[in-house]
């Protein structure tokens, strides 16, 4: 019986995208994630921090999934799901992502406990960044 989970398995988060060149390089760019390997035009694997994303283009069900559709998000304003980073400073991770491309909802606000704004991918995943206050 294969212990689970066993040692040497990773997670890796699937984000369904538009254009995964145009994905690719904001990832690179502006998120600073390390390209780690292509595949045909459909895909790109990303390192981020240690954390593996899979850019993939969207597409209908195959046999192994009959039921699944894969779709890049459809309305930013509503999110199923979302990434945080945690930041040592929120205000100069902040002004460096701004300085790479990254669009923010607002600048970043001090909610006492935290600091934390939020950004979103070329096809809207959110994205936020987040600094731990004292307490």
């Amino acid at each position: 019986m294969t212990e689970f989970p066993a040692p040497g398995m990773e997670l890796t988060h699937i984000l369904v995208v538009r254009d995964v060149e145009r994905s690719r390089a904001w990832y690179v760019n502006v998120l600073g994630a390390r390209l780690f390997r292509e595949y045909g035009g459909t895909s790109a694997v990303l390192d981020f921090q240690g954390a593996w994303l899979l850019l993939v283009t969207g597409g209908p069900p195959t046999d192994d999934k009959p039921d699944v559709t894969f779709a890049p998000p459809t309305d930013p304003t509503t999110v199923g799901d979302a990434f945080t980073i945690r930041v040592p400073d929120c205000r100069a991770a902040y002004e460096s992502l701004r300085a790479r491309g990254a669009e923010f909802l607002t600048p970043p606000m001090d909610r006492g406990w935290e600091v934390r704004c939020f950004f979103r991918d070329p096809d809207g995943h959110l994205f936020e960044i987040s600094e731990a206050r004292g307490g």
